[in-house]
């Protein structure tokens, strides 16, 4: 246990407060079915279309779907526009936003059935669906509903920082092995066609084992780690 303390008192002095500000809060998901979120939502579209999404499927960026960090691929999700009441059903599968207090990522399809392609970014409400997805709208996809009570397990890992500039993002690699034995540097390429270079600790198979990582990081001075589902 000393010896514990006695790193952790090593990582904060090296560490210090250099911690990159493009950070998204953590959200903790519940235990039971009755996930709801609110927050920032944003879009994405033309410069993605066609290309693989997370899941491994071909993004079409017309269809209801959406990017969210920790939510099971195949979720379906209520999202309201908080600023207009407008609402659209949208299924998971990709990984997103990472990108300061954003919540989630909408196709422009979906975007666009709520009134968020002119402003670009807008308030909602996330809610998890648990009836079966054919009743809920008469689309073709019949595929079964992913449940809240599932998201607690999985690959998760930590994002700790992310940087325009890939010596930045290295350099915070090189420091957290000195407490971390997982930590890898990803590269996310937005709209923008700026490439942001990620930086995450962790492969836990258990959420609330990704949150006690968490904890971790707070308590060495980083500001807004946030968990991200693999």
């Amino acid at each position: 246990m000393k010896r514990f303390i006695f790193s952790l008192l090593i990582a904060v002095s090296i560490f210090g407060c250099a911690v990159s500000n493009r950070q998204v809060p953590y959200y903790p998901l519940p235990d039971r079915e009755g996930f709801v979120q609110e927050g920032m939502a944003s879009w994405y579209g033309k410069g993605f279309h066609r290309n693989k999404t997370a899941n491994g499927e071909i993004f079409n960026m017309y269809d209801k779907t959406a990017a969210h960090k920790t939510l099971p691929f195949g979720t379906y999700l209520k999202v309201e526009n908080l600023s207009n009441l407008r609402q659209v059903v949208v299924r998971i599968n990709d990984r997103g936003p990472f990108v300061k207090g954003r919540i989630i990522d909408l196709s422009y399809g979906a975007a666009r059935e709520i009134g968020l392609i002119g402003p670009g970014v807008t308030r909602v409400r996330l809610v998890a669906l648990s009836r079966e997805v054919d009743k809920i709208e008469s689309g073709k996809d019949s595929r079964p509903l992913v449940r809240a009570r599932d998201f607690k397990k999985g690959r998760f890992a930590i994002q700790v920082g992310a940087f325009e500039i890939e010596d930045n993002a290295k350099r915070l690699v090189r420091r957290l092995r000195v407490i971390f034995d997982n930590v890898t540097l990803t590269t996310y390429k937005p709209d923008t066609g700026k490439s942001v270079y990620q930086v995450r600790v962790s492969a836990s198979k258990d959420l609330t084992e990704a949150g006690q990582i968490v904890k971790k990081l707070e308590y060495l001075g980083f500001s807004d780690p946030f968990i991200v589902a693999l």
